[in-house]
């Protein structure tokens, strides 16, 4: 039997790696409820600091209206009522965590969960600041073969930058997984592969669910039943969810990437592809020109991110309030439904999490000849 917990989980990983699928079937276990990406979360941090004291309950409710009501949040898409959730967050204890946990606690009300997490891809730059917030958080890292990455990125309508951006991003997350796999540990950090999720997902979703100190739920192989009710079909990079789960985009970079595209990744990242099992193309290596420009890009982004530690080193020097959620996440509203096994598989219990290393070791189920 599981101990039941209340810790807040966070999914990330490079855009495009099937954050929002883990999203999906996350949010079908009948205990755990994970909105789409809400978009408030990052600019509330980074402006921390301008909301001033909020001790001051006039502070509170101007961060409750931004929340609620603000330009670019996503807020409208969770279904809740503005007016009392902004009354929640003014009557909350005056930290920055403890107003976004009231969002989110409100969220998993509506479905009857007792466990509310969040996605967004870009998380991996933020997890320093979301443990800050919430210090049990965990973070689930979904891990694609980079390639595979980098061709979908290169297709998105709201991605405006060239494939030397595309390849720097697959690889900072990388660089940035390892160092939170050192630093958080086995408790607070796990890595899924995306291959491996789409190929078995009752397998991969029973050993997340053993991380996460949950009992598998059946439901969350079937992600396509929520995604016809929260993923709008204008996001056509989205409509793989609306079907049942398969691995037919795998391996696709073959077909999508030229070959010195290919090459130019290969070079970037090859290594960390082979550290997580993804089979080297032997594609031509690229021309000098190609990596200077490469070079070019990655040097920009590593000033620009200098530049963003830099702001927030004076954030965290005057911010003024703690920042740690204060607000319990236990919820004494109506028990939570309790979905009944659909199957047999259902009863098993969840298997232990693979260890780190040894996930990273094992060659990538993928399905797809020469990955």
């Amino acid at each position: 039997m599981f101990a039941h917990t209340d810790r807040p989980i966070f999914v990330l990983g490079c855009p495009r790696s099937g954050t929002t699928l883990l999203q999906l079937m996350l949010h079908s276990h009948h205990r755990i409820a994970v909105p789409a990406e809400t978009r408030f979360v990052i600019p509330a941090w980074t402006s921390r600091c301008d909301f001033g004291d909020l001790r001051d309950s006039r502070n509170r409710r101007a961060l409750a209206d931004w929340i609620t009501t603000g330009r670019g949040t996503k807020f409208a898409d969770l279904g809740l009522d503005a007016d009392r959730t902004a009354d929640e967050i003014v009557s909350a204890p005056p930290t920055l965590g403890s107003a976004l946990a009231v969002v989110f606690r409100a969220y998993a009300r509506r479905f009857d969960r007792v466990r509310w997490g969040d996605k967004r891809p870009s998380y991996f730059r933020y997890v320093d600041a979301l443990r800050r917030m919430y210090p049990d958080a965990q973070f689930v890292h979904v891990v694609r073969d980079g390639r595979d990455c980098v061709a979908s990125l290169k297709e998105m309508p709201w991605y405006k930058q060239d494939i030397n951006h595309a390849i720097c991003v697959w690889r900072e997350a990388i660089d940035q997984g390892r160092r939170y796999a050192a630093e958080l540990g086995p408790d607070a950090y796990y890595e899924l592969q995306y291959e491996r999720l789409v190929a078995d997902p009752a397998d991969e979703l029973m050993r997340l669910c053993a991380f996460l100190g949950e009992e598998y739920d059946p439901a969350m192989t079937e992600p396509n039943r929520v995604a016809r009710l929260t993923v709008p079909p204008q996001k056509k990079w989205h409509r793989r969810t609306h079907g049942a789960v398969d691995g037919g985009s795998v391996g696709s970079w073959t077909r999508r990437l030229e070959p010195w595209e290919v090459g130019l990744a290969e070079a970037a990242f090859g290594d960390r592809l082979a550290e997580y099992g993804y089979e080297p193309s032997g594609a031509p290596r690229p021309t000098r020109g190609q990596l200077a420009r490469l070079a070019k890009v990655s040097t920009h982004r590593r000033m620009s991110q200098s530049k963003q530690r830099m702001r927030e080193r004076w954030r965290t020097r005057n911010e003024p309030n703690p920042v740690e959620s204060l607000l319990t996440t236990v919820w004494t509203g109506p028990a939570p439904l309790i979905v009944e096994p659909a199957s047999p598989l259902g009863m098993v219990p969840a298997p232990s999490p693979v260890p780190l290393a040894e996930r990273r070791a094992e060659p990538a189920r993928t399905g797809h000849p020469g990955i």
